[in-house]
């Protein structure tokens, strides 16, 4: 199957979707952390069809935000 350019999806109006290597290849994670996440609850939205996950780029792109750690504290940090 050939891969669609991102011409071809700009001209149709459609985002880029991951599959399920390309979203862990992307967290830097097993694909079964994906896996796992998905059975708790805790990964990003999929679409599937039949026995295919895809993965909308703004969805993994809001839930990466959603999982941004703000304010670490530095050690000896009073807060």
């Amino acid at each position: 199957m050939d891969a669609i350019d991102t011409a071809t999806l700009e001209l149709w109006g459609l985002e880029r979707l991951l599959n399920i290597n390309e979203l862990a290849a992307y967290l830097r994670v097993p694909v079964s952390t994906i896996y796992e996440w998905r059975m708790k609850g805790q990964a990003p939205n999929a679409h599937r069809y039949g026995k295919h996950l895809t993965f909308s780029t703004s969805d993994v792109r809001a839930w990466v935000d959603a999982h941004r750690e703000l304010g670490a504290s530095s050690p000896g940090d009073p807060r």
